[in-house]
């Protein structure tokens, strides 16, 4: 006597072999294409499985015969998959590196959400002295645009856009140079940002030769970090949370950055079961 499995045991049994077979097939195209095109887990799973379909049917119309674990049929397959995530990857290279505008075009624009002006980094122009309360600024400006969709801080310029230069954050300098000056802000992002978020942010300097007198000014670059970046403003004080609203940079309660980062970092499939599990360990354990 015959027995017949039901349908719906071959679609629930064949349901998580597509799914692990895409992630592998997602897993090694991006190692393949490593540096040429980041993707997260999900979508290189999507387009795997897509990629996969299309390997498959190639596969079937030059071959009926053709099987789904033949070398064929698995070689088209792994073909489209890694093409399908290079084609996604460069697409979405193109998109998100947009050609940067120059300071001087910053300049004419003016502050926004994405562009912030400081006069200096470390002097108080009223007192004339070294504050360390223009290091914290600098740094909380920086981990609102890292928290937020990245941004440009202009250093040695004015509220009105005019350029200032350097010349008084260099003279608390020993050595005044731009040198000595990018390993001053790189340690205080370090300190305060922690440095894998301090590596993140590109520091380049412009010699403004349309300006009187040809200032320098400070271009801080940061893009969008992964995860949430946390300001560290002194011994005895709590992570703070900082993010870029409009034209400046706010601090949020603990309750909105709770909020904030579920939502702009939310947990990844994986983890987020894991984290249930542990949760429900817990409270079993407690009863």
């Amino acid at each position: 006597m015959t027995t017949t499995i039901p349908v719906v045991w071959l679609i629930a049994a064949a349901l998580p072999i597509i799914l692990l077979v895409a992630w592998a097939f997602g897993a090694f195209a991006r190692w393949v294409l490593r540096g040429r095109a980041r993707l997260g887990v999900a979508t290189s799973v999507v387009i795997s499985i897509m990629g996969t379909a299309i390997g498959l049917l190639i596969a079937g119309w030059i071959s009926p015969q053709a099987t789904p674990w033949g070398l064929m049929s698995i070689v088209l397959a792994l073909g489209m998959s890694i093409a399908g995530i290079a084609i996604y990857g460069a697409i979405a290279a193109h998109f998100q590196h947009p050609q940067r505008d120059s300071v001087a075009e910053m300049l004419a624009a003016g502050e926004s959400d994405r562009v912030e002006f400081k006069s200096t980094a470390r002097v108080n122009l009223h007192t004339g002295a070294k504050d360390d309360r223009m290091e914290l600024v600098i740094a909380k400006t920086v981990c609102g645009f890292l928290n937020g969709d990245g941004g440009t801080l202009l250093v040695g310029v004015d509220d009105a856009g005019t350029p200032l230069g350097l010349e008084a954050d260099y003279a608390t300098l020993k050595v005044p140079d731009a040198d000595r000056y990018e390993l001053f802000l790189r340690d205080l992002l370090s300190t305060s940002l922690g440095q894998n978020a301090a590596a993140a942010v590109g520091i380049e300097f412009t010699t403004m030769t349309d300006a009187a007198g040809e200032p320098v000014v400070c271009r801080l670059t940061c893009e969008p970090s992964p995860r949430p970046v946390y300001l560290r403003s002194g011994k005895g004080v709590g992570p703070e949370l900082w993010v870029r609203t409009g034209n400046s940079t706010r601090q949020l309660s603990v309750d909105e950055a709770n909020s904030y980062v579920m939502h702009r970092w939310p947990l990844s499939l994986g983890a987020t079961v894991a984290a249930q599990f542990r949760a429900a360990v817990r409270f079993s354990e407690q009863r």
